[in-house]
């Protein structure tokens, strides 16, 4: 018995020791939620550590790459910017894809996955609204459509094979110890690269760049504050108008004739809500234009005959937002001026685009030179060319056009199998669409998109992101739903040697809607608000539309000929900084999106002031951050305080605010009091008007009451609604000042009252 017992006891340690080893096995081998397997990523030979790189670490090597065609090179200097010499077009792109792939290939492959709709299979369930939401937009349908025009072109179907295979040959050349760190925590590995996930990337582009819309607010609102006061309060035209073409420009003839002055003083009255209504005056005002054999537009559109003003037919609030939109601070500056206005007589070219600030940047710089085209510039990582940038013979750039080509119509549907839906006085057959979505660590979601003649139906009973839709049925009308290859403008940029190429490559730019610039060594410049944009009476698009007929359908696009622009202006210089592209009351077209107006201003304002202009004048102008809507509007709160009537601490914030130099400076209090103050004297001014049961919607733009009240110091707007009495300006100042300097004196008791902590 001892015996056995002793023998039996000489198992326990071994027991307990293989319980451990299999417990370590399952903790280090397994996922565990979101984290990866410990075992793998912790691994000497294969995990993270392989990815920790020497500061001085040399990339040179030499490789044998089967899908070049000729010897090639490629110099990186201090910076890492690559320069590529490459015997080809195709070896071209073949390397760039290469060379994206070896440093951006993460950023560029996940972006797809966020275009497509498929973050789910990377972090699971949590991601399901967001994929849906993109799904239903139609991102993959748009990609799609995009791909099969690439593919058409023999020029751009070749440049964008080329790409996809120099970033699979960087893919196939991966170890495992060699995957880039986020494929490791996320545990998971790269996909082949394809042309449609370059389209996808470049409709991803598309959502940031021409997704705004603000359809279901301005439904809202103008529910709630009627059509009249509506139009006072989101008026189409700022009184500081300074649009990219001077309001004092004579048009092309390609344009039609612009409305008389008679009428634009009634459009001017309708905009402010003053007038009558829309649709008659667009009637009354109705030109024609030469037509356009691809868009099929004859006429400048008009309302739909019957309906008494631009859209009065959906009534009810919509409660529906988007989980995201483009984000509105998003924005872009650049200009061009003349070699007659420079100090080296040659023209200047200067672009700065204000996309979303990530970490890798969205942009990759690089240079492409081959024997058809020499160019320098940003890249995005994951599409061929070089999309910003110069090359032997001219300097290109872009800014965003702001216009708004994304609209919703309001779909009637026979029942809820929406098998048919009601257009034209007739059931029409529903098509569909079966979103397969997987979810990490756990079963397939099959979602049913239902698509009409407007676009896919992104909103209904199953799918309002959480949001309620009041169980109706909601489509979307995307210009970049339809077909187009933009692609091929920055490869005809790249290649470009004068103005004609300019004008011609341009013309590929679909969606999104950019104001392209151009400079040569020849000493032309030129600016055009380029894009397809959809031929608009006054205020279509701006509220969600009936969706029963083709009455407030498109009803054609805006030739090319008669998008704004200007070339070689006798004022030396054309610029752009996301405001109007033209006065909206001398163009014939509805100009909807959503435009910004005081940095094209102070752009304008220095250039025109400037002689024997040099780069480092340029340079200055980049960095400028002169205040100058606060110029304008400081004076109003200076103006209606009463020093007087401020304790001790508030006459501090005053005095900071008025002896301000009105550059926002980093380690400045004075541009945050302004900010705070004035943002105090919006919700004064808008609250009372604006109180609902939690309806989305936003305030006027800052320029509506700031011109409100330099028209009109009893600017209605003023008086609160809720109180019996009737406020004035100085009141309304008055406490918006006392009201942010509170916040200052607690934002400055946490030491973040400095401009650069805000």
């Amino acid at each position: 018995i001892f015996n056995a017992e002793t023998q039996s006891m000489k198992f326990v340690p071994f027991l307990i020791s293989a319980a451990i080893t299999i417990l370590l096995v399952i903790v280090f081998t397994v996922q565990w939620g979101q984290i990866p397997p410990i075992g793998k990523f912790l691994s000497p030979q294969h995990g993270f550590w392989q990815n920790a790189e020497p500061v001085d670490k040399d990339f040179g090597q030499d490789l044998q790459l089967p899908g070049l065609k000729d010897p090639a090179e490629v110099y990186l200097d201090d910076r890492l910017v690559p320069h590529v010499f490459a015997g080809n077009d195709a070896d071209a792109f073949y390397l760039q894809g290469y060379l994206h792939a070896k440093f951006r290939l993460w950023q560029m492959e996940f972006q797809t996955y966020a275009a497509a709709g498929r973050v789910s299979e990377l972090i699971g369930p949590k991601a399901l609204n967001y994929d849906r939401e993109k799904r239903r937009l139609g991102m993959v349908y748009a990609a799609e459509k995009a791909v099969t025009e690439m593919e058409k072109d023999p020029v751009s179907k070749t440049e964008a094979d080329s790409y996809t295979a120099g970033v699979n040959a960087y893919i196939g050349s991966l170890k495992e110890s060699d995957l880039p760190v986020e494929y490791k925590l996320l545990n998971y590995k790269p996909e082949r690269w394809s042309n449609l996930k370059t389209a996808l990337f470049l409709k991803f582009m598309s959502l940031d760049l021409a997704g705004g819309e603000d359809d279901f607010e301005y439904t809202n609102l103008r529910s709630l504050l009627g059509y009249h006061t509506f139009n006072k309060m989101f008026p189409i035209r700022p009184d500081s108008l300074d649009p990219i073409v001077p309001a004092d420009t004579i048009l092309t003839s390609a344009i039609p004739a612009v409305r008389s002055s008679a009428d634009l003083k009634k459009l001017s009255a309708v905009a402010s809500g003053s007038g009558k209504d829309a649709s008659r005056l667009n009637k009354k005002t109705q030109s024609t234009t030469p037509g356009d054999a691809k868009s099929g537009l004859k006429t400048i559109p008009q309302p739909p005959a019957g309906s008494d003003s631009a859209y009065l037919l959906i009534k009810d609030t919509v409660q529906v937002r988007e989980i995201s939109k483009p984000d509105k601070d998003n924005g872009s500056n650049h200009w061009a001026v003349s070699g007659k206005r420079t100090k080296s007589g040659a023209p200047i070219l200067c672009n700065d685009p204000h996309l979303g600030l990530n970490l890798p940047s969205l942009w990759y710089e690089m240079q492409i030179s081959c024997p058809s085209f020499n160019a320098y510039g940003a890249s995005f990582p994951g599409a061929p060319g070089i999309i910003i940038g110069f090359n032997d013979s001219c300097a290109f750039g872009f800014t965003n056009a702001m216009r708004d080509v994304r609209d919703y119509y309001e779909i009637k549907f026979k029942d809820d199998s929406r098998q048919q839906y009601w257009y034209n006085g007739q059931w029409t057959n529903t098509d569909f669409r079966y979103e397969h979505i997987l979810l990490k660590d756990s079963a397939e979601y099959i979602d049913t998109v239902a698509y009409t003649v407007f676009g896919p139906v992104m909103y209904d009973k199953s799918f309002s992101g959480g949001r309620q839709t009041n169980n109706k049925y909601y489509a979307v009308r995307w210009k970049a739903h339809d077909a187009g290859n933009e692609l091929m403008i920055f490869n005809a940029l790249d290649h470009a040697k004068n103005y004609s190429d300019y004008q011609a490559a341009i013309k590929y730019l679909h969606t999104p809607g950019q104001n392209a610039i151009f400079a040569s060594k020849s000493g032309d410049i030129a600016i055009c608000d380029q894009g397809e944009f959809p031929a608009k009476w006054f205020r279509q698009g701006d509220f969600v539309m009936p969706g029963t007929d083709s009455a407030y359908a498109w009803q054609g696009m805006i030739p090319q000929a008669e998008n704004p622009g200007m070339y070689n202006p006798e004022r030396g210089y054309v610029s752009s900084a996301n405001q109007f592209p033209v006065d909206p009351f001398s163009y014939p077209y509805y100009l909807s999106g959503d435009f910004l107006n005081y940095r094209g201003m102070m752009i304008n304002r220095y250039l025109s002031q400037l002689k024997d202009i040099s780069i480092s004048d340029m340079m200055k102008l980049q960095t400028d951050n002169y205040n100058l809507f606060a110029e304008m509007a400081r004076p109003v709160l200076l103006k209606n305080i009463n020093p007087s009537e401020l304790d001790a601490s508030e006459k501090k914030y005053y005095d900071l605010l008025r002896e301000w130099d009105l550059r926002s400076e980093a380690d400045s209090k004075a541009p945050s009091i302004f900010h705070i103050v004035w943002d105090s004297l919006t919700a004064i001014v808008w609250n009372d008007n604006l109180e609902n049961d939690n309806l989305p919607g936003f305030y006027p733009h800052e320029s509506t009451l700031l011109e409100g009240i330099l028209r009109d110091t009893a600017y209605e707007f003023l008086d609160d609604i809720r109180t019996p009495e009737k406020e004035t300006l100085q009141q309304d100042v008055l406490m918006a000042f006392k009201n942010g300097a509170a916040a200052c004196k607690q934002l400055e008791s946490d030491g973040a009252l400095d401009w650069g902590k805000r």
